[in-house]
């Protein structure tokens, strides 16, 4: 057998899917872990975006 190759060129909207709500901002973020930082005392969470993988911290601590 051989491969099938399809023959229509992707519209926007497939080629796009998932990727124009981050682009305008809106990810959607999930927890990946919670490791303690020992030199500010702090708990750092860092999240992950299930959609695009764009990766931010947030640190929360005593002095919050």
């Amino acid at each position: 057998m051989s491969n099938v190759v399809p023959f229509r060129k992707p519209r926007p909207s497939q080629r796009h899917r998932g990727n124009t709500l981050c682009r305008r901002g809106f990810h959607k973020w999930e927890v990946v872990d919670q490791p303690f930082d020992v030199k500010s005392g702090r708990l750092v969470t860092r999240y992950r975006c299930r959609r695009c993988g764009a990766e931010k911290n947030e640190a929360r601590g005593p002095s919050d």
